[in-house]
């Protein structure tokens, strides 16, 4: 039964025959995974919180910056610096107390993913990159669980739910991830702050559909939004079946390189410092975009952007130590990956958590 504390709390829900207070303890007894804390996770989590999903696991490994906060809604200025995860756990307990909150402040990985999917029932891909969503979607495949999918792109956005009741898989509606050159890189590319938002909320108002096992769930249907036009449409596609049989097992582990980081050396920031600080410094290569370079980059940095490895490739020094940077580590462990197999260099190091890293560890020497 519910406490008179909860049935105060969530009475708007019980009230709806559909939902009553049956419905209200399957959202207590729930146990739901979102997958970044971001510009979609956020919303996700703020409602999931306050309609009463019981225990919500908070997957994370960024920190907040001043840029996230434009869409970013669970976080402020004081946030800054501090662990996503967490920030948006104390968040979430004091929207709602009667909420569990696991934080994993760490990145999805093939090597962690399948323990990490198993405890939970239903799983939310806030993700913004194609390696991570195509290891969730072969994980819940591996493990049976629902995949609640969206992603924004500018000005528009997607929700569809995968492998619902036998329903289709993310892979058979993507059943390859597209090329470097085709894929969009959300780090170098705008957002309307508020479309994470709507999105966001569609893929929390799925999430408790499945959870209540109510209404029609967007299985074999994708729903896309254009925020400038606000004209949705809604896509149908089918099961299909070599696609959808496609688990963690047999999967092709290149679609999710940049997390298991097969054949890739890395170097620590610290000890990248002493290496420039002595008389044999490393080549540095920026795989980043322009105008992200162009914002601040490592001192000396050569600039080569992932998309266009292929044309530079050929410039990158072959005797010399080389160490590979980006953002946080993921675009610059695929530099160095394929740098690796279709040029045959041997002298690669891929820069631990990027320019991220980076900064937090010059910061903080210049404050001490």
């Amino acid at each position: 039964m519910l406490t008179a504390d909860e049935q105060h709390r969530y009475r708007r829900h019980v009230q709806l025959p559909e939902i009553g207070e049956a419905g209200q303890l399957r959202l207590r007894d729930a146990r739901v995974l979102v997958v970044g804390a971001g510009g979609l996770g956020c919303p996700v989590l703020q409602y999931l919180a306050a309609a009463g999903v019981g225990t919500l696991g908070i997957v994370d490994s960024d920190k907040v910056e001043l840029s996230n906060l434009q869409r970013q809604i669970l976080y402020g200025p004081d946030d800054l610096g501090q662990r996503k995860a967490e920030v948006a756990a104390r968040a979430l307990h004091r929207l709602n107390p009667l909420v569990v909150t696991e934080i994993h402040a760490y990145r999805v990985t093939l090597g962690n993913v399948r323990e990490l999917v198993s405890r939970y029932d239903v799983v939310v891909d806030g993700s913004d990159n194609f390696p991570t969503r195509y290891l969730l979607n072969d994980a819940c495949v591996s493990l049976g669980k629902p995949l609640v999918s969206g992603a924004i792109y500018k000005f528009e956005g997607q929700v569809s739910v995968f492998n619902y009741q036998g329903g289709p898989t993310y892979r058979c509606l993507f059943p390859q991830p597209p090329s470097a050159q085709e894929a969009p890189n959300c780090e170098a590319t705008g957002v309307l702050g508020v479309l994470p938002g709507l999105v966001g909320t569609a893929q929390a108002t799925e999430a408790l559909k499945v959870v209540l096992g109510l209404g029609e769930v967007l299985s074999g249907r994708l729903w896309l939004l254009d925020a400038l036009t606000f004209e949705t449409r809604t896509l149908r596609f089918k099961r299909r079946p070599e696609q959808a049989a496609i688990t963690l097992d047999t999967a092709n582990h290149d679609d999710y390189a940049d997390l298991c980081g097969v054949g890739v050396s890395s170097v620590s920031v610290p000890e990248l410092l002493r290496q420039l600080h002595s008389g044999n410094p490393p080549f540095l290569l920026d795989v980043r975009e322009p105008e992200e370079y162009a914002a601040g980059h490592l001192p000396g940095a050569t600039l080569l952007p992932l998309s266009a490895l292929d044309r530079g490739a050929a410039a990158v020094p072959r005797h010399h130590p080389v160490v590979v940077y980006c953002r946080s580590g993921a675009r610059s462990a695929r530099a160095v990956e394929r740098l690796q197999r279709e040029y045959g260099l041997a002298n690669l190091l891929n820069l631990e958590g990027g320019i991220l890293a980076w900064s937090d560890v010059v910061n903080k020497e210049s404050v001490e």
